[in-house]
């Protein structure tokens, strides 16, 4: 499964200039870890950095155009930092695989004479097989829709980029468009294609328990959608699939839950499939739509992470919300398990404000967002702290220190 080692974000909105992890410029930083933790204040920038990895998603699902106006963004002057000019800049530094080559995806984004927003700048870029130091070379660099492209899985594999043939000039049509969502369906450029499969396999969690609790058509579904309305038809596409795995998916998920002794399924007349909860007290069990909203989100969640082919990256804000204070620590050791728990696993991101959450922690698991005097965002790693990795060292849970003010990242 590939793993985003390192991001950056410019002029985006609050997020002026924040690096989380190692870039191809900054060998010296450590990776991001399969499960990764953003914390902060209220305002310092979390909702920000999670619609920044759902902004480059839609994208690609869509152009970006698009993407400016769609969740509220209100447009490209709304997104861009306040008082900036420059470009929207995003990097993304991502391994395919375990002892792969990194790659490393810049994409810039600007408006054209017309105002309206553009791709200005596109880069994939790998550094050559054996090659430990160096500049990394670029298999596909645009500006603005016209550059060159590299075909192959051993292109750039010269000893100089002037004996290096394979690659040939391209010019996009619709600068709105990405140029890995059009040149990332041939066939002749595998690796831009599977950077683009790991792109649009993201998943950001929306999800609303009022949305789990509808009863929508008949028909199973392979995967849980961002909002969660399709949680009935994931249910029927597991049991109907993966049917005894899917019932020691219920079991294990009902152990999980406080209140719940055991959760079944009830097929309709009309074929849909129906979640019932046993508590134990009562003969007759509950449906999916009279439960809390706080037992359908972990319910949902962990469903999402059973799934069978989980996205390689998923995102989630505050899950906290609607939960019993003694269940988050629960739900982040079950996220890292399901982490670094096999070879297939997903990379988890999340952001939360809730103590409880980050005293199940590792320091180098959570990054602290703050709010700079310049009122943009800053970033640091908690275990750059040396007084938290000192008090964490002596037993002291990483939620308390942050709650005791230990963890400051100005």
């Amino acid at each position: 499964m590939a793993l985003i080692e390192g991001v950056r974000v410019r002029n985006y909105r609050a997020l002026r200039d924040v690096m989380l992890g190692k870039l191809s410029t900054g060998s010296s930083a450590a990776p991001l870890t399969p499960f990764t933790v953003v914390i902060g204040k209220n305002g310092a920038g979390k909702s920000t950095l999670f619609d920044a990895f759902g902004f480059v998603a839609d994208c690609l699902s869509f152009d970006v155009e698009t993407a400016c106006d769609m969740k509220q963004r209100g447009g490209f002057e709304r997104l861009r930092s306040l008082g900036c000019d420059e470009a929207i800049h995003f990097e993304i530094y991502y391994r395919e695989g375990q002892g792969e080559r990194p790659i490393t995806y810049e994409l810039a984004i600007t408006l054209d004479e017309s105002g309206r927003p553009i791709v200005e700048s596109e880069v994939l870029k790998q550094r050559r097989k054996g090659q430990k130091h160096g500049r990394p070379h670029p298999f596909l660099r645009l500006n603005h829709g016209v550059g060159r492209v590299w075909s192959g899985e051993e292109a750039l594999e010269a000893e100089t980029a002037e004996e290096d043939t394979a690659h040939h000039l391209v010019e996009l049509t619709d600068l709105r468009q990405l140029g890995i969502a059009t040149l990332g369906t041939l066939k002749e450029h595998p690796r831009i294609k599977r950077f683009r499969d790991f792109l649009k396999g993201w998943y950001l969690s929306y999800f609303y328990p009022d949305a789990a609790r509808g009863l929508p058509s008949a028909g199973p579904q392979k995967h849980l959608n961002s909002h969660g309305d399709n949680l009935a038809n994931v249910v029927q596409f597991m049991e109907r699939e993966h049917g005894d795995r899917f019932q020691a998916i219920l079991h294990r998920i009902a152990s999980k839950i406080p209140g719940v002794s055991s959760i079944n399924t009830q097929v309709t007349q009309d074929k849909r499939v129906l979640l019932q909860f046993n508590d134990g007290a009562f003969q007759d069990p509950f449906f999916a739509q009279q439960m809390s909203d706080g037992t359908l989100k972990v319910f949902a969640y962990l469903l999402l992470l059973e799934d069978p082919e989980p996205p390689p990256f998923i995102c989630i804000e505050e899950p906290e919300n609607g939960l019993y204070h003694k269940l988050l620590g629960t739900l982040a050791r079950e996220f890292r398990t399901h982490a670094t728990g096999k070879k297939s696993a997903p990379q988890l991101f999340v952001t939360t404000h809730q103590p409880y959450f980050v005293d199940a922690l590792a320091p180098e698991e959570v990054w602290i967002l703050a709010k700079g005097e310049d009122g943009y965002s800053t970033v640091q790693r908690a275990s750059d702290l040396e007084i938290v990795k000192n008090l964490v060292a002596e037993g002291l849970p990483l939620g308390s220190l942050w709650y005791s003010d230990y963890l400051d990242a100005g």
